[in-house]
């Protein structure tokens, strides 16, 4: 039993976090069959466009059209399967007018249809086009879904998140700083950790300066409504305070709290009263996940000479880096033939909210 009586809740059981055939069956159940954040829509801003991202091991590239839509297909050629983007160059780039392969020259439309390819007359193209994938957005995110024809719409994945976040001016936040970080952790694990502060005493002490409440393990704070900071801060920086204006369309608790939100799968959306930090989870096995951490303000902050995003930046820098290697420490020990599964405590009740999510995305009992 927890410490006011509550039971404790099971982990999920180890081979969640450790098994390769595990991992497997949530690439087909979870990455290829859920709506999946790939970007952001200032990545695309012209006709021509392009990204490319690894979701769960697959390419998949996304272009902005000349009608200002965006289109999204598994990153290879139909002729003979060479891919279209190299993966390992700079994620953004262009197609210009058209999207060709390197390897043949054969060429497609920005909507996927294939236009042409050398030596074969009109009679001779086959009618095909890029395989797709379904793209939408949400609060200026890109999100994919690589099984198009089993997609819900993107709105019944997001739930109740966009009205808790309503007025954030998401879609028009810029990215004004970038950390990418390599962590050796199931995504499971850091997302776990990021829906729970009863860690955040012993790992964050420079957090809980910042929020004392965090020394207490969260269990008696109202996380929707968010989190106050200490007496005469107001944001999430280093100091508690910023020279940048906090989003004008706040409520007058959104300008003094911080808050967070868990978009499944793999979205860590954490909101303070000037910026946001947005965390994008990218595994690439039961052990090993890419994170981008994108810090995002609003585009007069941006503008201004005098911009500096250092505050907000050394602040999350120093906790992300505290987060991933405790992180890092429970996948070693996870691994342990003596591990077999663990609890969550009372106050980890956000966080016990993931093995249900993941139990019914996994169609089994969660």
């Amino acid at each position: 039993m927890g410490g006011n009586g509550a039971p404790l809740v099971p982990t999920l059981a180890r081979d969640a976090y450790v098994s390769d055939a595990v991992w497997d069956q949530e690439r087909e159940r979870i990455w290829f069959r859920q709506w999946v954040l790939v970007g952001r829509a200032e990545d695309l801003p012209r006709p021509g466009d392009r990204l490319v991202a690894d979701v769960a091991g697959e390419s998949i590239v996304v272009v902005r059209d000349a009608a200002d839509v965006l289109h999204g297909f598994y990153n290879v050629c139909r002729h003979r399967g060479a891919q279209l983007v190299d993966p390992s160059g700079p994620p953004c780039g262009s197609f210009g007018k058209a999207i060709q392969c390197p390897y043949h020259s054969w060429t497609y439309g920005l909507d996927g249809a294939l236009r042409r390819a050398p030596f074969l007359d009109g009679g001779e193209l086959p009618q095909v086009a890029l395989h797709p994938v379904a793209v939408d957005t949400w609060g200026g995110f890109v999100f994919v879904h690589l099984t198009p024809d089993a997609a819900t719409p993107l709105a019944d994945q997001l739930g109740p998140i966009p009205e808790r976040v309503r007025r954030y001016p998401l879609a028009d936040l810029r990215r004004g700083l970038t950390y990418t970080y390599e962590v050796a952790a199931n995504w499971k694990v850091i997302a776990e950790n990021y829906n729970e502060c009863y860690h955040c005493g012993p790992v964050h002490p420079e957090l809980c300066d910042l929020v004392p409440a965090f020394r207490r393990g969260g269990s008696d704070l109202e996380w929707p409504d968010g989190i106050p900071h200490r007496d005469g801060a107001w944001t999430f920086t280093m100091s508690g305070t910023s020279a940048r204006a906090p989003f004008p369309d706040l409520d007058e608790f959104e300008r003094v709290r911080h808050k967070g939100e868990l978009v499944y799968p793999n979205l860590l959306l954490s909101l303070s009263a000037e910026h946001a930090a947005a965390f994008r989870l990218v595994p690439h096995g039961p052990s090993a996940t890419t994170i981008v951490c994108d810090l995002l303000f609003h585009p007069d902050e941006i503008a201004s000479p005098a911009f500096d995003p250092s505050d907000a930046g050394d602040l999350w820098d120093l906790v992300n880096r505290q987060d991933w290697a405790i992180c890092e420490s429970v996948q070693r020990g996870m691994t342990s033939r003596a591990w077999s599964g663990g609890w969550f405590a009372p106050m980890e009740d956000e966080t016990a909210d993931i093995t249900r999510w993941y139990g019914r995305a996994m169609g089994h009992d969660g």
